[in-house]
């Protein structure tokens, strides 16, 4: 059992959060759902995210009945169990828009690559923290970026171009924090950028297309530029208080694609409008200045390391989906955390979202 002084130590603030941020979730998942289903399946996807949370709600209370250190032990293992899990996509995956990204087991199908950036976290932070101090030179500072190269070529194979791009978010972010000189993390990033005429040679056509209708929607107003301009249409259609909750015209009318998962938060615009929104993202920032938070007051490098990555993978995944879906960001296919429709990304999520609670409710020492 949980000791009690553990328990008050819990951050109380944090978990009425993940509360708030599900709900929203399920009732706009069910905005998005409920006209374009049949009438007897009609909240089959409010049912399953909220089935799947409830079951995750009972992962994390289990997971904390056990230090986050322990999870270091199992860190190499884990790196290989993620190879392992990327590999097998590309064998036995089932592909769908274009892209290989899934597995199915039985009823339930699983995204090995959502479950990927969680594994990296956990491996990275073992990796740097047992390296504590040592990112000095580019001899310490390449064996890292080969560390977590290697998954990010392999999701980016599938192909997953915003998954593998949150890796790199994570990656700099704990890097960041593990005390890499910052002139050598400039260094790098701007490396990075004069690289991109030639790592624009290896996308594929689709990929290409999603960054010039970027820049221009119009140049396909009918194809990939069709998501952007919708979701803007949806959007600024909502205008200060929206049109009320189940009453927005592109998603209940189906212009909105994918309005359940990756635009969901055009939905919100069109619904809730300015106002609603900006709760909404208030919600996210009370997430992500608790993961700060907590990865501040961590007990230990290992655990401020954890929280770093946790809190720059949620980072990422906020900035990208709400900018894309306001069309100042490329479409990434990247998930709103806790808000998005899909089994994987709620569960990698949450489960990193618990090992933030963990890393908190154990930041001092019990004395007895």
């Amino acid at each position: 059992m949980l000791n009690r002084r553990l328990l008050r130590n819990l951050d109380f603030i944090l978990i009425l959060d993940i509360i708030a941020l599900i709900v929203v979730s399920l009732i706009f998942i069910g905005s998005a759902t409920h006209i374009n289903t049949p009438s007897e399946d009609r909240y089959w996807y409010v049912q399953r995210q909220g089935i799947f949370a409830l079951i995750n709600i009972v992962i994390i209370f289990v997971m904390l009945h056990f230090d986050y250190k322990s999870i270091g032990r199992y860190a190499n293992l884990l790196y290989v169990l993620n190879l392992v899990m990327l590999l097998a996509v590309m064998f036995v995956g089932q592909s769908a828009l274009g892209a290989q990204r899934w597995i199915q087991i039985g009823p339930i199908t699983l995204q090995p690559s959502e479950f990927s950036k969680l594994i990296m976290i956990v491996s990275l932070a073992n990796l740097l923290d047992k390296r504590a101090g040592q990112l000095q030179t580019w001899r310490d500072i390449l064996p890292v970026f080969l560390y977590v190269g290697i998954p990010f070529l392999l999701v980016l194979k599938q192909p997953d171009l915003g998954t593998s791009l949150v890796f790199l978010s994570i990656l700099f972010g704990m890097i960041f924090v593990a005390g890499i000189p910052t002139r050598k993390l400039f260094t790098i990033i701007g490396a990075g950028l004069a690289f991109m005429p030639i790592f624009w040679h290896f996308l594929k056509d689709y990929q290409k297309m999603r960054l010039t209708v970027f820049l221009d929607p119009n140049v396909d107003p009918l194809g990939s530029g069709y998501h952007i301009i919708q979701s803007k249409i949806a959007i600024g259609s909502g205008m200060l208080t929206g049109k009320g909750l189940f009453s927005g015209t592109q998603s209940q009318l189906n212009f909105l694609p994918e309005n359940h998962t990756d635009f969901i938060f055009a939905v919100i615009g069109e619904e809730v409008g300015f106002i609603g929104s900006l709760l909404v993202l208030l919600l996210y920032f009370i997430l992500l200045y608790r993961g700060l938070k907590i990865a501040g007051e961590a007990r230990d490098n290992f655990g401020t390391l954890i929280a770093a990555g946790v809190t720059s993978m949620m980072a990422f995944h906020v900035l990208v989906n709400v900018g894309m879906t306001a069309g100042i960001m490329p479409v990434t296919g990247i998930p709103l955390p806790l808000m998005s429709y899909g089994v994987s990304a709620l569960t990698t999520n949450m489960i990193s979202l618990g090992l933030l609670l963990n890393i908190y409710m154990r930041r001092q020492k019990i004395l007895f």
